[in-house]
């Protein structure tokens, strides 16, 4: 067994994920593209096998239970393809759009869905803000996002894509908590409720991690979202 399956396995086990044990090979495939990738051009930072094992793919799993029986998912700012691809592995009944403004990001990621045979993905070049406001709108039934931006930019970009009805599912760190506190009048003038998971991600140096899941209790006012300048000089 190769160094990358020990830790990908390993990495399972010590994070309560032992039900994609069985998409082991097909995390192989993937982090073996990934590495040979970032050879070409800068894809992450993180290119060897237990950091792609456990602080990529693990990672990214952690929010598939999360997703509802045959969701139609948008991944905002999914750059190199996490959590789009391992959450498209792990979960084939759900369909993703790959959504981020770097289009040569975005080519390995469909590169890799074609190589990994996952035609449940979909690779959108765009803003989420531009997406949010067009025919897209209030069409997907979950949004995840990871790494992207502090939570209140989050919510106004993620938000006005959402049903009603629908979760954003946003992958924090350790300070999950902290932007969920600062978060509240983005989430009464968005219309939305809020929770935390937090939990351990286990490693040689285990982390603080938190899912932080928003439920969209209405429709969003057509002023949201904003243009990306006014959003970040001025989150709600």
């Amino acid at each position: 067994m190769s160094a990358f399956r020990i830790y990908m396995q390993q990495a399972l086990a010590e994070n309560g994920l032992e039900d994609y044990l069985a998409h082991i090979e097909a995390f192989a495939i993937l982090a073996g593209l990934l590495q040979e990738q970032n050879k070409k051009m800068n894809i992450t930072a993180i290119t060897d096998d237990e950091g792609i094992a456990r602080k990529h793919i693990a990672d990214s799993l952690v929010a598939a239970a999360e997703l509802a029986p045959g969701a139609n998912v948008a991944d905002v700012g999914c750059g190199g393809g996490f959590p789009t691809l391992p959450l498209a592995i792990a979960r084939k009944d759900i369909a993703i759009t790959a959504i981020d403004s770097t289009a040569k990001k975005l080519a390995f990621v469909a590169e890799a869905a074609t190589r990994l045979k996952l035609p449940h993905i979909t690779v959108l070049p765009a803003r989420a803000e531009t997406i949010a406001r067009g025919p897209l709108r209030g069409s997907f039934d979950a949004v995840t996002a990871r790494a992207v931006a502090a939570l209140p930019v989050l919510l106004e970009l993620c938000v006005p894509l959402l049903r009603t009805g629908g979760k954003l599912i946003a992958l924090k760190g350790k300070n999950g908590a902290e932007e969920l506190a600062a978060s509240g009048a983005a989430l009464e003038k968005l219309g939305c409720t809020a929770v935390i998971k937090e939990y351990t991600l286990f490693s040689p140096e285990p982390q603080g991690r938190s899912l932080v899941i928003v439920t969209k209790k209405g429709t969003t006012p057509a002023e949201y979202p904003r243009d990306y300048a006014k959003i970040i000089k001025k989150p709600l």
